[in-house]
């Protein structure tokens, strides 16, 4: 029997929050730091409750490091936040034992209150590069979100409390859907407004690294769009809008997935990708909707499927069907989580750094239904496939 963490309770509480991994995921994103996570602070322990790690740091959920080895140690002892542009050329913590310990350079540290005052934790976020952190727009969003967290916590307490208030329950899951509507809503402005400066940097004269490197920065701009279009779409589905195909007869589709193969490629460049792209009449489809169905597909095989394998892409068009599928080696799906799969914010414990909001194989799915298609998984010990079927004899609206 595996023995409870004497800290468990907090661990599940924050869990369980929808809320809590989209902060995470937006930390990161708005900030481009490579590590974000809610710790509970005491005098005597730091530990791990929730995390977004995209530099290999190494906390999962329980996990514990030295409370005298952090900067949350002090955020907690004095109750102040503490943040930091670069170590390098901070007077206060250039030589602190702490970055030094951890490899960090950047670092945010805001505490986590609960109503009553009480000090639960900190949220953190540190990286090993440089980054602009000391301004009122990154700390009021670190503010806001620590803010909300306290709120969450003091929220799940109630709701242990109260099981049967089924009223609280569902004002809380609607202003954590509003709250998903507005932030990704307002990330778009910001998302275009790269995607412009990106265009005006590719009509220059750049050598032949800029480009690669400019091509590095527009793939990731585009997941930021993808994950925002994601969000919205979620938001349109829990709305009862759903999501709106808009069909046409195409000849270009296949240049479309040529494109997020491309864009795909550029973020893993050692992953073999292989396609097999063969669509020799047009495809009766939403573009646009196709094209983010297999974005998503492509991404979690990237994401969640062995390097050292090939992802193998087949499209396949006649004039009554259209298929497409994405193939990774790797481990088999399990049992238990093939039920959930397709479900929005349900992803299972396997490899918890890298499993994201859970929205993308949701919203492919809800693409596919609105093509009058299907999405499927078989998922063995050899490779995992996801098959997208629909019929392409369907005339699109006059």
């Amino acid at each position: 029997m595996t023995k409870q963490h004497d800290f468990q309770n907090d661990i599940d509480a924050i869990a369980r929050s929808k809320t809590v991994p989209t902060l995470l995921e937006t930390v990161i994103l708005a900030t481009g730091m490579g590590f974000a996570a809610v710790a509970r602070v005491t005098a005597s322990r730091w530990v791990t409750c929730r995390a977004v790690d995209q530099i290999s740091f190494g906390l999962t959920p329980g996990d514990e490091l030295d409370v005298e080895s952090t900067l949350c140690h002090e955020v907690r002892q004095f109750d102040r936040e503490i943040v930091i542009d670069d170590v390098r050329s901070d007077p206060v913590y250039i030589n602190h034992h702490c970055p030094l310990r951890y490899g960090f350079r950047s670092y945010v540290s805001v505490p986590i209150r609960r109503a009553d005052g009480s000090f639960f934790g900190t949220l953190c976020a540190i990286d090993p590069e440089p980054r602009s952190l000391k301004n009122d727009r990154v700390l009021d969003m670190f503010r806001l979100f620590a803010k909300m967290i306290g709120e969450i916590l003091d929220a799940e307490e109630e709701l242990t409390k109260s099981k049967d208030d089924l009223s609280h329950e569902r004002a809380l899951a609607g202003v954590q859907e509003q709250f998903i509507a507005i932030l990704a809503h307002d990330l778009r402005n910001p998302v275009s407004a790269l995607t412009a400066g990106l265009r005006l940097i590719e009509r220059g004269n750049i050598d032949s690294q800029g480009k690669d490197i400019v091509a590095l920065m527009r793939a990731s701009v585009n997941r930021m769009g993808l994950l925002i279009e994601n969000l919205l779409d979620q938001a349109r589905k829990r709305n009862g809008a759903g999501i709106v195909i808009n069909r046409t007869r195409t000849d270009d589709l296949a240049e479309s997935l040529a494109q997020i193969i491309a864009e795909i490629q550029a973020v893993a460049p050692e992953q073999d990708i292989r396609a097999d792209i063969d669509l020799p009449v047009p495809v009766s489809c939403d573009p646009p909707r196709v094209s983010q169905l297999f974005s998503n597909l492509l991404a979690n095989a990237a994401s969640h499927g062995a390097q050292e394998a090939p992802i193998r892409i087949s499209a396949r068009a006649t004039e009554q069907s259209f298929t497409l599928s994405v193939a990774n080696g790797g481990k088999r799906i399990p049992d238990d989580m093939l039920p959930t799969l397709f479900m929005p914010f349900e992803r299972g414990n396997n490899r918890p750094s890298r499993k994201g909001l859970g929205l993308g194989l949701f919203i492919a799915s809800e693409i596919a239904s609105g093509h009058d298609g299907t999405l499927t998984v078989k998922s063995s010990d050899l490779e995992t496939v996801f098959i997208f079927h629909m019929p392409n004899n369907q005339q699109p609206p006059a």
